[in-house]
């Protein structure tokens, strides 16, 4: 199984959106980071983590696949994303950050049972409260 997360990289060096966004976004890489470090222990070939720009929203760097949604009839490629593939080819693409972050702290979780030691990650109050909801 490979997983690739894509996140805004504006976002993550926090020279736009607000300040909410830039916290999750920071929280998704710090577990993506976590994840790469044990990703033996759950059985992951690959944990590739891409920092998106504004002249290559959504472009691959390892996992084939985008998403987009339709915004005022105009189709956007999702510039936050996480891709995963199963050891069999399917493909599942969460566009969804409360899902992004959801996918990737279950990760870390196994992980941390996997190591029969706490590996988690401190997230931002913004993270914290995604989780909770």
């Amino acid at each position: 199984m490979r997983i690739e997360l894509r996140v805004c990289e504006h976002c993550y060096e926090r020279e736009h959106g607000e300040e909410r966004r830039q916290d999750v976004v920071r929280d998704m890489v710090r577990c993506a980071e976590r994840i790469r470090e044990h990703k033996d222990v759950i059985d992951l070939e690959a944990v590739h983590i891409r920092m998106v720009r504004d002249d290559e929203p959504g472009k691959p760097e390892a996992l084939p696949v985008v998403t987009a949604s339709i915004h005022e009839d105009q189709v956007m490629i999702n510039d936050t994303q996480l891709a995963t593939e199963g050891e069999d080819g399917t493909m599942l693409v969460y566009p969804n950050p409360p899902d992004i972050l959801t996918v990737l702290a279950r990760n870390v979780d196994e992980i941390s049972t996997g190591l029969n030691r706490d590996v988690s990650v401190d997230l931002s109050a913004a993270g914290a409260e995604l989780l909770s909801s």
